[in-house]
């Protein structure tokens, strides 16, 4: 993964790792053909492009999609990642692009700082997006408890025994 970024390993529980299988991973979304062909798959039902959908960013890379209601570790196939989240697209001027996207996945809790391997997988598969994520999720382990803590609004403070956060993400505590 060296030069793509920090790599996310999966800090989940058990029982969602165990649904991983041979031929369940997510569709690798490389060009916008792909992801055409992906969205037109007659599994979709007419609402479920209005949805957002599950994806991950793989060690190499490429884009990964599942329906909303995948375990991201599933649409990773198990591996590590380079960011999760949940994304969500529109149709406009005959393309689809980025509608929302976030790093929303308690199964990886991949930083905001993973963004650019989001980017850069939208980009090589030519499908728009936005600047960043459109919904940031701060993600940190509490030292004391070792309770995992979603931040909000800046207040790094455990939810669970008001021990100090620290600033830096620190979830599975190394790098994958």
């Amino acid at each position: 993964m060296e030069g793509r970024g920090r790599g996310y390993r999966y800090v989940g529980p058990a029982e969602l790792r165990a649904l991983v299988g041979p031929g369940n991973a997510g569709r690798r979304i490389r060009t916008a053909a792909d992801f055409d062909d992906w969205m037109s798959a007659s599994a979709r039902t007419p609402a479920e492009p209005a949805e957002p959908f599950t994806f991950v960013v793989d060690t190499s890379g490429v884009l990964r999609m599942a329906p909303r209601r995948s375990e991201h570790v599933v649409c990773a196939g198990g591996g590590p990642v380079l960011s999760a989240g949940e994304i969500g697209f529109r149709r406009e001027s005959g393309r689809w692009v980025v509608r929302e996207v976030s790093n929303q996945s308690t199964g990886y809790c991949p930083d905001p700082g993973s963004w650019p391997a989001v980017a850069d997988a939208l980009d090589a598969a030519g499908i728009a997006h936005p600047p960043g994520f459109t919904h940031e999720v701060v993600f940190r382990r509490c030292p004391a408890c070792p309770e995992l803590n979603i931040v909000r609004e800046e207040d790094f403070v455990c939810v669970f025994c008001d021990g100090a956060l620290p600033r830096e993400w620190n979830v599975d505590g190394a790098a994958a």
